[in-house]
């Protein structure tokens, strides 16, 4: 805790230049409360500053229509923090702040695994409670016994779609990802599950992060001329650039099968697209076009509150569980909190009626349980949408089925 706690360290985060944004939820009229603060570090500038706000729009729904929830002498106060995009030392920076300044009882955000990761060390060594909202890397559980996830994994939905890919009967495909944490295992989990029902992989290309010219990388794909393109991005714009590029270029109209993770037709992206995502297929653990009850008041409660036009995605969802299961750990220890009674309640947590579907934190590795779904993109009412036409059985992380812990 020595080094948690040095001068110089608490000297950085005080003269930190970013802003905090505090929002206090309370009930009226309640003097001497219990106060429960709860630091959230996700992306609110920078060319990825929408996919945080997915998140933090997710989180605050959720405080706005449960706030009133919380015991009596309750207050949560969810401070902000920007990381301003993949840039683990910051995060880190911030994460401190947050433990040693503001003295926060629970962490959460962490829309990018290297953050996260980065944000991780600071949290198991002041043993404070962390809940992920975001990142999909698989090593973001392991061996962390103060994290939770309520996002996903990667390899929960790469893996199954390389699986049903070859049931299928493709024979052959191209991967093409962004070149970070995520997409790597989105490229190892889709090539496993593909190879192992006698498929094969003509050649697998990551993509720099910064690029924002795709042309040269699928006019590769277009020569090969696989069966399949696998896809992996970040979502938000990034997805529509990519599939943008993927019209222009041919792919779509070609007889090759474009398909992936649920980031590269995400939800709120769609409208921007145009009709090169007709026919899509991904696997991935929700959509904003799913019918289940607690799906629908969610899209509704959410399109009040942020406008008709607007659309939750999986981040959204990411943020709304999450949130959820701080307010029920607040709920439970009636706003007095202690780290290992926090992470007793979380590693058991579950919500039956998440817009997802069920869910649940696996007690062994704070991860999270879901069903995936095949979507394929079918126009719906005037507009795209990635239907559900296939429910596949809930899993936590395959990739822990396969590998040691680090």
């Amino acid at each position: 805790m020595e080094k948690l706690y040095s001068k110089s360290a608490l000297r950085k985060a005080l003269v930190s230049s970013f802003a905090c944004i505090v929002t206090a939820v309370s009930l009226p009229g309640v003097a001497n409360a219990e106060a429960v603060k709860v630091g959230m570090i996700l992306t609110y500038s920078g060319p990825n500053a929408s996919l945080g706000e997915l998140i933090d729009r997710g989180a605050s729904l959720y405080v706005k229509l449960h706030g009133k929830e919380l015991p009596a002498g309750t207050t949560v106060e969810i401070i902000k923090r920007d990381d301003t995009g993949i840039n683990p030392d910051l995060a880190k920076r911030l994460a401190q702040e947050l433990i040693v300044r503001d003295q926060v009882n629970i962490l959460t955000g962490g829309q990018w695994t290297p953050n996260t990761m980065a944000i991780e060390a600071l949290s198991k060594q002041a043993k404070m409670p962390y809940v992920v909202m975001g990142a999909g890397g698989s090593n973001v559980t392991w061996q962390e016994p103060y994290v939770i996830r309520t996002s996903f994994t990667v390899w929960q939905s790469s893996y199954p779609l390389g699986q049903w890919a070859a049931k299928k009967g493709y024979k052959t495909a191209y991967t093409l990802v962004s070149d970070f944490a995520a997409g790597h295992d989105a490229e190892a989990a889709f090539i496993k599950g593909f190879t192992a029902g006698g498929g094969k992989v003509m050649s697998s290309v990551r993509v720099p992060m910064k690029t924002t010219d795709y042309l040269p990388y699928l006019l590769k794909v277009k020569e090969a001329n696989p069966d399949l393109l696998f896809l992996f991005n970040p979502g938000g714009p990034a997805a529509t650039a990519f599939m943008k590029a993927i019209a222009d270029i041919g792919i779509t109209t070609s007889k090759i099968k474009v398909i992936g993770t649920g980031d590269i037709t995400t939800d709120e992206e769609l409208p921007n697209m145009g009709r090169a995502p007709l026919g899509v297929i991904t696997v991935h653990h929700y959509s904003a076009a799913a019918t289940r009850k607690a799906n629908l008041d969610f899209v509704a409660a959410w399109k009040r509150e942020y406008g008709a036009n607007s659309t939750p995605s999986f981040f959204s969802v990411g943020g709304w569980d999450g949130m959820k299961a701080i307010f029920d750990a607040v709920r439970a220890q009636k706003g007095k909190m202690t780290p290992d009674a926090t992470m007793a309640y979380l590693r058991n947590w579950s919500n039956p009626d998440s817009p997802r579907g069920p869910i649940h934190i696996e007690p062994e590795t704070g991860e999270i349980v879901q069903h995936e779904y095949v979507r394929r993109v079918e126009e719906r009412d005037g507009h795209l949408a990635n239907i559900e036409i296939e429910t596949l059985a809930a899993t936590g992380d395959p990739e822990k089925q396969f590998k040691a812990k680090p």
